[in-house]
C-alpha cells in the first residue's frame, strides 16, 4: 500500500529522512511511534502528499501501487485525523457539514460542494455511530475538543478509506474522550481495513495494532510486531532515559525505571 525505497526529504532547509525505506501492506494496523522530532509528521506528510521527497534514481515513492498519485484519488483512498487539522478547520462549520466535507477533501462547507441525499445519510448515521446526532447543527467551534476530534474520525471515515491515518490521535484530550476515541479506533480495525498512527506514547498503541516501527532523528531504528518491538531496552534507548514496559491485555505501559 505504501513503499519508501531510499526517501530523502527535507523540511524548509532542514534534512529529515536520509535514505530511508519502509513498506506498508494493504489492512496492515501499524504504529509509529518515536519522540518529537523523530520524523514522524514528515512521514505523514510524505504520505499525504504535502511533502514530495528528493528524486534521485535509485529512491521512489510508491502509494496503492502507483509513484504518480492523483491527489482526488489518494483522498478518497485515505482518510486523515490530526490536531493541527482540529486546529485548521473551519470554525464556522456545523458538525453535519464537517462530516460532509470529507466527500469532497474540503476544510469546510462551501456552496459549490452539493452532497447528495445518499452522502448526508451517511454523514447521519457516523453522527449517530459517535453519539453526535444532536449536535448536527452546532458549529463546529462550540465543540469540545474530544467532540471536535470524533467529528474529524467521522468526516475521515466518510467515504469509506481503504486505510485511516491518525496523528497523535489524543493528542490535547482528557482521559475519558482518550477512552472514547480509543474505542472508536478498535472498532474501525474490525472491518479489515489498514490503520497508520503516530505518537510517542505506547497507551495509544489499541490491542488490534500488530506492528511497530520506532522512529528517532529521520531514522528507521527498529520495526516488527509489537511485542518484539516495544520492549524496555528499545525503548530506553529511543528516549534516553531508563523504561521499564509492561503488557496487560494487549495493552503497553511504560515508566521511569
Amino acid at each position: 500500500m505504501i513503499e519508501l525505497n531510499n526517501v530523502t526529504a527535507y523540511q524548509q532547509q532542514t534534512r529529515v529522512f536520509d535514505r530511508v525505506s519502509l513498506k506498508i501492506d494493504y489492512q496492515e494496523r501499524v504504529a509509529i511511534l518515536g519522540p518529537n522530532g523523530a520524523g514522524k509528521s514528515t512521514l505523514l506528510k510524505l504520505i499525504n502528499r504535502e511533502l514530495y521527497p528528493v528524486e534521485r534514481p535509485d529512491s521512489s515513492l510508491t502509494l496503492f501501487g502507483q509513484q504518480t498519485v492523483n491527489l482526488w484519488d489518494l483522498r478518497s483512498k485515505i482518510g486523515f485525523v490530526s490536531q493541527d487539522m482540529q486546529e485548521d478547520y473551519t470554525p464556522y462549520t456545523s458538525a453535519l457539514d464537517v462530516v460532509l466535507s470529507g466527500f469532497f477533501g474540503a476544510m469546510g462547507a462551501h456552496a459549490h460542494l452539493q452532497p447528495t441525499a445518499e452522502q448526508i445519510a451517511r454523514a447521519r448515521d457516523l453522527l449517530g455511530q459517535l453519539g453526535m446526532d444532536v449536535d448536527e447543527q452546532r458549529m463546529f467551534q462550540r465543540l469540545s475538543t474530544g467532540q471536535k476530534r470524533r467529528l474529524l474520525l467521522a468526516r475521515a471515515l466518510a467515504h469509506s478509506p481503504q486505510a485511516l491515518i491518525l496523528d497523535e490521535p489524543t493528542s490535547g484530550l482528557d482521559m475519558g474522550a482518550s477512552l472514547g476515541l480509543l474505542t472508536l479506533m478498535r472498532d474501525f480495525c474490525h472491518e479489515q481495513r489498514a490503520m497508520i498512527i503516530t505518537t510517542h506514547h505506547i497507551d495509544e498503541i489499541i490491542p488490534e495494532i500488530d506492528r511497530v516501527v520506532l522512529i528517532n532523528h529521520g531514522r528507521v531504528v527498529a520495526d516488527g510486531p509489537k511485542a518484539q518491538v516495544l520492549t524496555s531496552a528499545q525503548l530506553s534507548e529511543l528516549y534516553g532515559t531508563q523504561l521499564q514496559v509492561s503488557e496487560q491485555d494487549g495493552w503497553y505501559r511504560c515508566w521511569h525505571a
